[in-house]
C-alpha cells in the first residue's frame, strides 16, 4: 500500500514538473528543451493504473495544466495590486482560479486521450489531436482565452513559428505538440524510433521552412512614416486625479517632439487607456485637453488613441472600450473613424454571473460600473482616403482570425493597456501572442501600449531593429510602416488546415484490420 501510495504521488508530482516544464518553453523564459514536458506528460497518461485510470488521467492533465497556467498566468495579480489597499487580498485566490480553470481544459483533454487512445505510436497523433482541440475549445468558451497556446511557444518572428502563416497558432500546437510528444514512444522498439525519426524530420522542417527565403513583398509605397508614443505611466497614477494633467502633457510632449528625419509622421499612434477620462469629455469642444492635442499634432496628421466612450442617456450611459481616430486640420481636430472593442475580457471588462461576482468585489477590476459594450465584428477602418487599418484592443490580439482578412488592410493596429502587469513576464508574453497575427495575415503590426512593450512589427512577426520600446520605457518609435508581406494559405483558408490535423488524429484513432474495415475505437487496455 506504501509503494503504490508513493507511486501515485510521484506520478502527481510528474504532472506539475510536466506542465511547469512546457510553460517555460515559451517566452520570455524561452527554455525549448521543457517543450519535452509534453513527452512526459503522454507517459504518465500512457502509465495510469488502478480501477478508476480516466478520472486518474483527469487528474493529471489538469495538475500539468496548473503549473503550466500557474507560472503562465500568474501575472494577473498585478492587477489586483494597482488597487492593493482594497483589492489586494483577492490577488492569489484570482491566480489560483485562472490557472485551476484554464487547466480544466488539460485536465479533459487527458480524459478524452486516455479514452480513446489506440495501440501502438499513433498515440501521439490522438494526443496531439486531443489536447490542440481542447486548446481550440479554451479559446472559445467565454469568448475565450486563448493565452500561451503550445504552438505559440516558439519566439514570434523565429523560423518555426513561420508555419503558423499556413495552419495558424492552432495548427502550429497541433504540430508542436506532436513533435514535442514523441520521445514519450522511445523504448517501442523500431516503431518508436520511426516516430522520433519522423517528429525529427518534422522539426528540421519547421525551421527549413523558416529559412526559406520569402517571396517579394507586396509593393505599398509610398510606406507611411508612424509614431508610437510611450509615456511609461503606471496603472496606479492614472486613478490619481492630481495627475491628470500630467499625463496628458506627457503624451502630447512625446507627440511634439521634433522628428530626426524633419518630416512629421503621417501615424500618430497611442496605446489604450493613454487618458485617464471619457473620450468624450477630454475630446469635447473647447476643452484644454482637445486643444493640447492639437497643438501636438501637424496639419494632415492622424492620431489613433485609444480609450472608453459611452452612449446614451447620462442616467444609463453604455460604456465602449474603443479606438479613436482622429485627423488634424488647420486648427481643429476631427474623427475620422471609430472602432468599438468586440472580443471583451471575462471577468475584466465583463462579467459572467454578474450578481454573484459583483458581491465577490471582482467587478470593481473594470472601473465602468456595469462594464463594456460588446461593439460590432472587428471589421477594418478607413483612417484616410489611401489607408486602412484593422484595430485590435489589447486581448483581441490574441484570436487567430477574429478579424477576418480584408483586401486593402496595410496595418494592424494593436493598442494594449499592458500597465495593468507591471513589470512581468506578462506584458512580454503578450507581445509574442500579437506577433503571431502578423505572420497569419501576412500584415505588419502597429503596437503600443502605456509601459512596454512596443514596437514596430513586420509581416512575419518579427520587430522591426530599433522599433521597440522595453517596460518601463518612455519614448517614441518612429520609422516606415513595413511593406506588407504576401497572402497567406492561413488568410484565405482560416481554420480548415487545423481540421483536417485534427481529422488525421481521429483517423489514428481508428485501427485498421485485414477485412474487417475500420472499428470506431480500438482493442485497449485501460
Amino acid at each position: 500500500m506504501n509503494f503504490k501510495f508513493a507511486t501515485l504521488w510521484r506520478a502527481r508530482c510528474l504532472a506539475l514538473v510536466a506542465g511547469l516544464a512546457a510553460a517555460l518553453a515559451h517566452p520570455p523564459f524561452g527554455v525549448l528543451p521543457g517543450l519535452l514536458g509534453y513527452a512526459l506528460l503522454l507517459w504518465l497518461l500512457d502509465t495510469v493504473e488502478g480501477p478508476r485510470p480516466l478520472r486518474s488521467a483527469f487528474l493529471r492533465g489538469w495538475l500539468a495544466g496548473l503549473a503550466y497556467f500557474g507560472l503562465g498566468t500568474w501575472w494577473i495579480a498585478e492587477a489586483f495590486m494597482v488597487d492593493a489597499a482594497n483589492q489586494g487580498w483577492m490577488a492569489p485566490f484570482a491566480v489560483a482560479a485562472m490557472a485551476g480553470g484554464l487547466a480544466l481544459f488539460w485536465g479533459a483533454a487527458a480524459l478524452l486521450y486516455r479514452l480513446i487512445r489506440p495501440l501502438g505510436v499513433r498515440r501521439i497523433l490522438v494526443f496531439a489531436g486531443a489536447f490542440a482541440a481542447l486548446e481550440w475549445v479554451r479559446g472559445h468558451v467565454l469568448t475565450g482565452f486563448p493565452w500561451n497556446l503550445p504552438g505559440e511557444t516558439w519566439r514570434a518572428g523565429s523560423a518555426p513559428s513561420q508555419v503558423a502563416a499556413l495552419v495558424g497558432a492552432y495548427g502550429l500546437t497541433w504540430i508542436t505538440l506532436a513533435i514535442a510528444a514523441a520521445p514519450a514512444v522511445w523504448r517501442e522498439g523500431l516503431a518508436g524510433r520511426k516516430a522520433i525519426a519522423a517528429a525529427a524530420a518534422m522539426l528540421v522542417a519547421l525551421y527549413v521552412n523558416g529559412w526559406t527565403p520569402s517571396p517579394a513583398p507586396r509593393p505599398a509605397h509610398p510606406a507611411p512614416s508612424v509614431r508610437i508614443v510611450q509615456a511609461d505611466i503606471p496603472q496606479e497614477a492614472k486613478w490619481d486625479a492630481d495627475r491628470f494633467s500630467r499625463i496628458v502633457q506627457a503624451y502630447v510632449a512625446l507627440t511634439a517632439r521634433p522628428y530626426a528625419a524633419g518630416k512629421p509622421a503621417d501615424i500618430v499612434v497611442w496605446p489604450e487607456g493613454a487618458l485617464p477620462a471619457a473620450i468624450n469629455d477630454y475630446l469635447a469642444p473647447g476643452t484644454w485637453v482637445r486643444q493640447a492635442i492639437v497643438d501636438a499634432l501637424q496639419p494632415g496628421q492622424l492620431l489613433l488613441i485609444g480609450g472608453y466612450r459611452y452612449e446614451g442617456s447620462p442616467d444609463k450611459p453604455l460604456y465602449y472600450n474603443s479606438l479613436i481616430a482622429l485627423k488634424r486640420g488647420e486648427s481643429d481636430i476631427e474623427v475620422v473613424g471609430i472602432y468599438d472593442k468586440h472580443r471583451l475580457v471575462p471577468f475584466g471588462e465583463y462579467l459572467p454571473m454578474d450578481a454573484l461576482l459583483t458581491r465577490l468585489g471582482v467587478k470593481s477590476l473594470a472601473h465602468l460600473g456595469d462594464g463594456f459594450e460588446t461593439g460590432p465584428r472587428p471589421a477594418p477602418l478607413r483612417v484616410s482616403p489611401d489607408l486602412i487599418v484593422q484595430p485590435l484592443i489589447c486581448y483581441e490580439s490574441l484570436f487567430p482570425r477574429l478579424a477576418e482578412p480584408a483586401p486593402g488592410v496595410r496595418a494592424l493596429v494593436n493598442v494594449s493597456n499592458d500597465a495593468w502587469f507591471g513589470v512581468t513576464s506578462g506584458p512580454l508574453q503578450h507581445l509574442n501572442l500579437a506577433s503571431y497575427r502578423a505572420i497569419e495575415t501576412g500584415v505588419p503590426i502597429l503596437r503600443a501600449t502605456p509601459t512596454g512593450v512596443s514596437a514596430l512589427i513586420d509581416a512575419r512577426g518579427r520587430i522591426v531593429p530599433g522599433a521597440r520600446l522595453d517596460l518601463g520605457k518612455s519614448g517614441v518609435i518612429d520609422g516606415l510602416l513595413p511593406e506588407l508581406g504576401n497572402s497567406t494559405p492561413f488568410a484565405r483558408l482560416g481554420h480548415w488546415p487545423f481540421a483536417a490535423l485534427i481529422l488525421i488524429s481521429m483517423f489514428a484513432v481508428v485501427r485498421p484490420r485485414a477485412g474487417k474495415g475500420f472499428p470506431l475505437l480500438p482493442n485497449r487496455k485501460t
